[in-house]
């Protein structure tokens, strides 16, 4: 019994330094992707008449409102996401992006996620499809403006709270 408790304990230990990790790793990711999202909206916007002729080619409706449409996203998206500012709606916004580059110009990789995973994985939306879902699961992680706004929305919020329960009691 009192290795089933040092193990639970060992676990456990292990489990909160672990966790230490998170913040990190989001940055990383964050830091990262975000620059790639922020060079690749920096090529669209650069060339647009490519861009709009490249939609066209993959019969994406209204091609030259969506090239100005991804090459913001990419580019103002990426910036958001190295500050950590509105992260999940942007990465929300960017892993839809990327779900309609893998529909239109590598439906088959979409379609054989299951069926032989590798094609999928290969594909060029792959990895920033994989960034933008995890900042949406996990969010940005503590070193970032969201965490820093919600700490101070939190304190203000305590503040105001207080502030009612003492005018409550001396009122």
């Amino acid at each position: 019994m009192k290795l089933i408790h040092r193990l639970a304990a060992w676990y456990a230990a292990f489990c909160k330094v672990a966790e230490k990790l998170c913040s990190p790793l989001l940055l990383a990711v964050r830091l990262y992707w975000g620059w790639q999202f922020v060079q690749t909206g920096w090529g669209k916007l650069h060339n647009q008449a490519r861009t709009v002729d490249f939609f066209t080619s993959l019969n994406i409706p209204f091609p030259a409102l969506s090239a100005h449409f991804v090459s913001g996203l990419e580019f103002f998206g990426g910036i958001l996401l190295i500050l950590g500012l509105a992260s999940r709606p942007i990465a929300f916004l960017l892993t839809g992006s990327m779900f309609v580059a893998y529909w239109t110009s590598d439906r088959e990789a979409l379609f054989s996620i299951f069926s032989n995973p590798s094609k999928f994985y290969g594909a060029d939306p792959y990895t920033f499809l994989f960034a933008a879902i995890m900042i949406l699961a996990f969010g940005p992680g503590l070193f970032s403006l969201d965490a820093l706004i919600a700490k101070k929305l939190r304190t203000s919020e305590t503040r105001t709270k207080e502030h009612w329960e003492n005018d409550a009691v001396t009122g």
